[in-house]
């Protein structure tokens, strides 16, 4: 109606197309600065609640090149949605709209499919999140009860790195070690202890090529790898890593004796089917001429990750006869792993009391840390997801709140001809299920779509299971009832004589 009396008083198109363009970006930027404010006094809350779930590489801060996006996306957002309403709205019929803006239906019905097409995206875009969100929920909640091999419970690890100066020889470092695992050892509370060069799920693995022997040996760079992980007695013990044939390694496995390895389940079917491996010998070009025998095999671990499906070939080395520069001490304790961290600590310090202890950790934080970045982006879907989910509800309760005012004179004669209130309840609930089902259909088209990205997030569950994408489809469903109740309140309140009176 305003637009229509500016036009009717002599008002330019171009004076209009710049009035709404003008309000719209206000609007986009009044939003984008509410959301950067938002956002810097809600940052330390996020970061403070996600707390160990951040990607080491992550920056939460707010900097320049933040604000200028969203200062560019303010004004790209105000821009665009001001463009189809201003470009309608010069294009109104003058003398038809101050005719309809004398009566009770005020209201210019123009944009209707604008809007309700608006509201079909937000669904359909919601039910994308949602499905990543959900998928994303099962397969850590798959990931809980995943057998990682080894037990993590009770048992703290003690990160080292050894200084090139003091200990630049191998049998320094194996010196070292051997001295470090017989104090450690006699700490009271302390069950077992070992150290290796890496920890199982922290990723942290060294890939080594082999041949095997009697087999044609292929050049080192088609040379099949494997995992190698350098550990001492003790270790795969504290980790209760079974040895399932053969022997563990022993204080015999030593610089200067047969060079020895354990290998993993995986390795043996891969490179021994149907035959024994221990007893079968190996070469690498990281120790040349130096030809290693399998003593035994243990189970597989969930050395990469727990979210490592495949059973992955690897290779244990005695940490005597490969000592590298840092080490992992594992400690497990009988109970209150906490209690033994001084004591060993101070049994470490004893040993060399310049040696910096880098890092104390329980093995099951560990874990926890391998899953990381799957918890973030899951929580990233989820956040995302329900900011969509309010913007379609708010969008489905605006068409139809908009629906009802303009279809006032209408509800008003249904009722006066004697139709019933739970009728106009269904009409209104039925106009907002209508976007928000082709909404739905939409979105489970767009979700079997992408089905190849949300692949490679998933664990334990098909991008496809049609039990995400049911359980999302049925919360969009109530989500678009339970925002079409108002209007269809409002509805049943109009009051039909006077409408008719006022027609």
């Amino acid at each position: 109606m305003e637009i229509a009396l500016r036009l009717a008083l002599g008002a330019g198109r171009p004076h209009v197309l710049r009035q709404v363009l003008c309000e719209t970006t206000l609007l986009g930027l009044a939003g984008g600065a509410l959301g950067l404010l938002l956002a810097a006094n809600g940052l330390p809350l996020i970061v403070a609640v996600l707390g160990a779930d951040l990607p080491h590489d992550a920056d939460p801060r707010l900097s320049g090149w933040v604000l200028f996006v969203s200062l560019a996306v303010s004004l790209a957002t105000g821009v665009l949605a001001g463009l189809a309403p201003a470009w309608r709205l010069t294009r109104v019929n003058v003398a038809e709209a101050l005719k309809l803006g004398l009566g009770p239906t005020d209201g210019d019905a123009g944009g209707t499919r604008t809007r309700v097409a608006l509201v079909v995206a937000e669904v359909a875009l919601s039910l994308v999140l949602l499905v990543g969100a959900g998928l994303m929920i099962r397969s850590l909640w798959l990931l809980r009860s995943v057998d990682t091999g080894f037990d993590s419970q009770n048992v703290v690890a003690f990160s080292l790195m050894l200084p090139e100066a003091t200990y630049a020889k191998d049998e320094e470092r194996a010196r070292l070690q051997a001295a470090l695992l017989q104090r450690v050892r006699a700490v009271p509370g302390v069950v077992s202890a070992g150290v290796g060069d890496s920890l199982p799920s922290d990723g942290n693995m060294s890939h080594w090529p082999i041949a095997i022997e009697g087999r044609p040996i292929l050049p080192a760079a088609e040379q099949p790898q494997v995992q190698a992980v350098t550990v001492s007695p003790g270790f795969l013990e504290s980790l209760r890593v079974p040895v399932l044939r053969g022997r563990d390694f022993d204080d015999h496995d030593t610089l200067g004796r047969p060079d020895v390895a354990l290998v993993s389940q995986a390795m043996a079917r891969h490179y021994w089917p149907g035959e024994d491996a221990v007893g079968r010998r190996l070469t690498t070009v990281f120790l040349p001429g130096r030809p290693i025998e399998v003593v035994g095999i243990v189970k597989d671990v969930k050395l990469q990750g727990l979210d490592v499906i495949e059973a992955i070939d690897a290779m244990y080395l005695p940490y005597a006869q490969v000592p590298p520069m840092g080490l992992e001490l594992v400690v497990r304790a009988g109970s209150s792993p906490g209690a033994i961290v001084p004591a060993v600590v101070g049994a470490i310090h004893d040993i060399d009391p310049d040696q910096p202890v880098m890092m104390v950790r329980p093995l099951d934080d560990v874990l926890q840390l391998s899953l990381a970045r799957k918890r973030f982006t899951m929580l990233l879907l989820g956040a995302f997801a329900g900011v969509a989910l309010v913007l379609a509800a708010v969008g489905i309760y605006s068409v139809l709140s908009y629906t009802v005012r303009r279809r006032v004179r209408e509800i008003g004669i249904r009722l006066a001809l004697g139709g019933r209130l739970i009728d106009v309840v269904w009409m209104v609930v039925l106009d907002g299920l209508k976007p928000t089902l082709l909404g739905i259909a939409i979105g489970v088209v767009a979700a079997l779509g992408l089905s190849r990205a949300l692949a490679s997030l998933t664990f334990g569950v098909t991008s496809t299971d049609p039990l995400t994408f049911a359980a999302v489809s049925a919360l969009l469903v109530g989500v678009g009832a339970l925002a079409s109740l108002v209007p269809a309140y409002r509805a049943t309140q109009v009051d039909p004589i006077k409408t008719l009176r006022d027609d």
